[in-house]
């Protein structure tokens, strides 16, 4: 039996990068309840009025943020998507980015209706788009790590290849290790904690990641992710907002960073050197910063 409890791991986070530590974060688990009857769950940081919303990548959960969250030090929420985390499965394990835009905007009218900005990584990220579109009183600044509507499967291949692996594995030894393989620019110790916070042991004593394994991100059985009307999102974008790319290997490329400045021409796109397509896993001191700089930017009252 591994131990695992989700609030014990913060220390290790700061630690490894050399982060100020005075003892454990005010972190707590919320959830809300969605009009379909189903719970989205979240973490809550800090006790003041949150100042931002996380959103993860496909397969990963809220954890993914504890070191950028650590780092800034500001109150914030960071959710489990729908079928990720603590965060309830659709029966229907469809997960497009559009209608968990809208379970996102009923969590965050309860959790953090003033936040200062959101910020959304890879399908958090499509899902973020969705959100400034459609439910722009919520979005003041917007925050896009390492996606845009042109990302499709090819530019995923390393992801997907990882992602629909095995669904089962002996021990924990062995999914450790099947991340470790195809992580290869994070620590081990950052992989193991990524691994407990993201899958769990069953009865047998074989492990399965946490996610739903039956998800559909796909739409009228067609072979692309439901990308369908996201570039014309983007153009409707009205916050302050902010690319920010991997620099050793990303999923957005050249075409795609010209489309999205041509639709949103205030956009500050940044290049992170040595950050792959999960920015807050591999630099995330770096992307504090960015976020700090996105937080400084003015709004239109």
């Amino acid at each position: 039996m591994v131990h695992y409890d989700e609030f014990e791991m913060f220390g290790e986070n700061a630690g490894e990068y050399d982060l100020e530590w005075s003892g454990p974060p005010a972190v707590r688990r919320e959830s809300a309840q969605l009009p379909s009857g189903l719970r989205l769950s979240a973490l809550v940081w800090g006790t003041a009025e949150p100042e931002l919303v996380f959103i993860h990548g496909g397969a990963q959960n809220a954890h993914t943020w504890d070191t950028v969250a650590l780092a800034l030090g500001r109150p914030l929420v960071a959710v489990d998507l729908p079928g990720h985390g603590h965060s309830d499965h659709r029966p229907s394990h469809n997960y497009g980015p559009a209608s968990m835009a809208d379970d996102v905007a009923v969590a965050m009218a309860a959790l953090a209706p003033r936040a200062e900005a959101v910020v959304g990584m890879s399908l958090g990220g499509l899902t973020a788009i969705c959100l400034a579109a459609d439910h722009p009183q919520l979005v003041r600044r917007l925050g896009i790590v390492d996606v845009t509507p042109g990302t499709d499967h090819k530019k995923a291949e390393p992801i997907i290849a990882f992602v629909d692996g095995p669904e089962h594995f002996d021990s924990f030894d062995a999914i450790l290790a099947r991340t470790i393989e195809h992580n290869p620019t994070r620590s081990e110790s950052s992989l193991r904690r990524g691994v407990l916070h993201n899958a769990h042991e069953m009865g047998d004593g074989r492990w399965t990641w946490n996610y739903d394994r039956m998800r559909d991100w796909k739409t009228g059985g067609g072979t692309e992710p439901a990308f369908e009307g996201l570039w014309e999102r983007v153009s409707r974008i009205a916050a302050p907002t902010a690319l920010w790319q991997g620099g050793a290997w990303s999923v957005v490329d050249d075409a795609d960073v010209a489309e999205w400045t041509r639709r949103l021409r205030g956009t500050v796109h940044v290049v992170v050197e040595g950050a792959g397509h999960s920015i807050q896993g591999d630099r995330p001191l770096e992307l504090a910063a960015l976020i700090e700089d996105l937080l400084a930017r003015p709004v239109s009252q």
